[in-house]
C-alpha cells in the first residue's frame, strides 16, 4: 500500500477517489513510564517515553488506516494527516485519515 501525504504519487495516474480512510487508537500513559518522564522533564531534553508512545500510536493508526482502504480495493492513500486529541486525562486518541484511490 502505497501511502503519501501529497495529493497526487509520481508515475502513477489516480483513475478514482474512493474516500476517507481513517485509523485511529486510544493510547494511555503507563504509571511508571509517566513517573520517569516527570523526572525527565526537571532535568530537560527529549521525553522518550512520550516520544515512544506516540511512534507507537502512530504506527497503528496509521496499520489500521491502511488497512481499511486494502478493504475497500485501494491502491493508496494520498494526503495522509495526523490528528490527536485527549479523550480523558492520561488518555489520547491518535486519528490517520486520508483519501483512499485506485490507479489508471
Amino acid at each position: 500500500m502505497i501511502t503519501v501525504t501529497t495529493d497526487f504519487i509520481p508515475g502513477y495516474e489516480i483513475a478514482e477517489a474512493i474516500g476517507v480512510v481513517r485509523g485511529n487508537t486510544i493510547r494511555a500513559k503507563h504509571l511508571g513510564k509517566d513517573i520517569m518522564a516527570g523526572l525527565r522533564m526537571l532535568v530537560g531534553g527529549e521525553v522518550k517515553e512520550y516520544t515512544s508512545l506516540l511512534t507507537e500510536a502512530r504506527n497503528e493508526s496509521m496499520r489500521r488506516m491502511e488497512a481499511q482502504a486494502e478493504k475497500l480495493g485501494a491502491d493508496a492513500v494520498i494526503n495522509l494527516r495526523f490528528m490527536t486529541s485527549q479523550v480523558v486525562g492520561g488518555a489520547a486518541e491518535m486519528l490517520a485519515y486520508g483519501t483512499a484511490v485506485k490507479f489508471k
